[in-house]
């Protein structure tokens, strides 16, 4: 199974107890005679009995040898004695979503070689052996090495899984685009559709569907990213001027289609308005894709909610019910777009197409617009709306799921809301008061910016430079963890309270490892985002000929994912260059972090 027998084993003790219980288990109420369950052992071949409750409830076992010794003893009348009065209990159980390496301690602790399987709802649902489980570990070391490793299929397979899910979604713009009569946009879109669920079942074919740790988890996240990216790029590059070269136009379709999937939404387009209306539909959808993104990629990973906990790169929150949250925030966000595109529709009385593409923009913190007049003369209603679009996208989504679980939201994911909002109202009167805008320009910008939505009705190159800084800061600093914003995120900031305690000797020996390494890590965040930011800005100031401080703008909306441009970049762009931002999107879309989690998994 692999060329390491410890690797092998240790994947192997990674799977659930689910793939390889005895399904087949004889389960009796405690009230049956004895005698009634020594008939029904001898005709089901099975040498014990789980003992149930009247709610089906497990409350003890009973073996063949138990009915053998108790019932045998001249005190115990056996016409009239019941498992209940000779099971062993209390019943010794494992949940369905432990692993076989749990059941091996379990089995250890409490000196038993067996245990039932139980789901959430405390029903029976297996058995597993402390013989299947030696089985399986002796398999894994005999058997003859592999191509792929048992990581490497993992990775393969839930990447497959994600491909495949993404190549669904994207029927939706295909569709539309259809309905549309576009053929052009309708044809590439379909073409990324296929390629995406081909290229997902190979990988399924060669790879297994299984859990993995969190460096094999920011693998899968990178290279989901990236392959949508490149997949994504078949519709741009149907759009694109034919007068550029092959590599031009490659390159800007890459760094478009990055600019999508990441929501890092800076276009390319000088005139978006001659875009149709079913390719600005896709645009936006991708950027909803990618904004929900993190959402799926942790699922298809199969998480126990143990290992869930544990996953602070990703998600912000320790109490998360996935499966659950998934499906409520995809419809909590499918009825926040409703809302969000009829209020645009009411107030402006715009093309209903349009609204909806404007809708998953914002509130997917993405940044693409319909056209490049669609936010010039908008009401002081639609400002608010989609003021009130683009933080509903960078609050968690546990906040939003707290709406209809109210028990979900917890102390600490409301002071992370709070935090946001507090720097959000202080950083909008500190702008309003230096960057010489009206009040509903400045809390416009400073929103787009804290959201790294990236909205902007203009180029923001004749800022001055406190009003810039401010932005760069708010775009640095981000939204909400688990949430379509980017950003180093709020929660992070609130690791740096143990700073003082982590550079102190005494200090830092009274931290757990787990407070340790979420210091480190954000310390890592916070120094990566300006220097990286720095060295871009330094290059596209070279190429392009433009202030240092216009460039270092355009590079921190880059790396942040924020969107929010200087106007620096352009389809002019060196390809090189163009390749190199679109990974920097999504490096920024990843937090960094899971490029760290992947080469340092001590951090992890």
């Amino acid at each position: 199974m692999s060329t390491n027998p410890e690797k092998a084993v240790s994947y192997v003790l990674s799977k659930y107890v689910t793939e390889y219980m005895d399904k087949d288990v004889l389960m009796l109420n405690l009230k049956t005679l004895t005698r009634e369950a020594a008939t029904m052992l001898r005709n089901y071949e099975t040498d014990d009995i789980v003992v149930v409750d009247e709610k089906k409830f497990p409350v003890g076992i009973v073996t063949d040898e138990d009915i053998l010794s108790k019932v045998s003893d001249a005190s115990v009348y056996a016409e009239s004695t019941t498992l209940e009065q000779i099971m062993s209990k209390p019943l010794i159980t494992i949940n369905e979503k432990s692993t076989l390496q749990d059941a091996l301690h379990i089995m250890r602790d409490n000196n038993v070689r067996k245990l039932p399987v139980v789901s959430k709802k405390n029903q029976v649902l297996g058995m597993i052996l402390q013989s299947t489980i030696a089985n399986i570990i002796r398999n894994a070391t005999a058997t003859t090495p592999r191509l792929l490793s048992p990581p490497v299929k993992a990775v393969l397979g839930n990447l497959g899984f994600v491909l495949q899910f993404a190549g669904v979604l994207l029927l939706v713009p295909a569709v539309i685009a259809t309905l549309l009569e576009d053929t052009v946009t309708a044809s590439g879109i379909y073409l990324t559709t296929v390629l995406l669920l081909v290229t997902g079942f190979f990988l399924n074919s060669y790879g297994e569907k299984s859990s993995l740790n969190l460096q094999q988890a920011s693998i899968l996240v990178f290279s989901s990213l990236f392959l949508l990216s490149l997949f994504g790029t078949i519709p741009y590059l149907y759009v694109f001027p034919s007068d550029e070269t092959n590599v031009e136009v490659f390159a800007n379709a890459f760094f478009s289609s990055a600019a999508g999937f990441t929501t890092g939404g800076i276009s390319l387009f000088d005139e978006p308005e001659k875009l149709t209306q079913s390719f600005t539909f896709f645009r936006s959808y991708t950027q909803l894709v990618g904004g929900m993104s993190f959402i799926y990629l942790v699922i298809t990973a199969f998480y126990p909610e143990s290992k869930l906990q544990a996953m602070r790169g990703f998600i912000s929150g320790k109490t998360l019910h996935m499966k659950e949250l998934f499906l409520t925030i995809t419809v909590i966000f499918a009825i926040y777009i409703v809302i969000v595109a009829f209020l645009l529709y009411l107030f402006g009385e715009r093309n209903i197409i349009d609204n909806f593409s404007l809708a998953m923009s914002t509130l997917s913190t993405g940044g693409f617009t319909p056209t490049s007049t669609i936010l010039e003369g908008l009401l002081w209603q639609e400002h608010i709306v989609l003021m009130g679009a683009m933080i509903l996208g960078a609050l968690p989504f546990t906040f939003h799921y707290a709406f209809v679980r109210k028990k979900f939201l917890s102390p600490k994911l409301g002071k992370e809301v709070l935090a946001y909002f507090a720097i959000l109202g202080g950083a909008t009167l500190l702008f309003a008061a230096i960057s010489g805008l009206d009040p509903m320009q400045s809390a416009f910008y400073s929103v787009s910016a804290s959201s790294t939505a990236g909205l902007q009705i203009e180029s923001l190159a004749g800022l001055s430079g406190g009003a810039h800084t401010i932005l760069i800061i708010l775009m640095f600093i981000g939204g909400c963890g688990f949430s379509t914003a980017g950003g180093l995120k709020i929660f992070r900031l609130f690791h740096l309270k143990d700073i003082k305690s982590f550079i102190s000797k005494v200090g830092r020996s009274k931290l757990t490892s787990q407070n340790k390494k979420e210091i480190i890590s954000t310390l890592i965040i916070l120094a990566l985002f300006p220097t990286i930011s720095a060295i871009t800005g330094a290059h596209l100031a070279a190429i392009e000929n433009v202030p240092y401080q216009d460039a270092f703008f355009e590079a921190a909306g880059i790396i942040t994912t924020g969107g929010l441009s200087a106007g620096v970049i352009d389809n002019g762009t060196d390809p090189a260059t163009m390749i190199v931002l679109g990974f920097l999107m999504i490096f920024g879309r990843l937090e960094i972090i899971a490029i760290i989690y992947i080469f340092v998994p001590k951090l992890s």
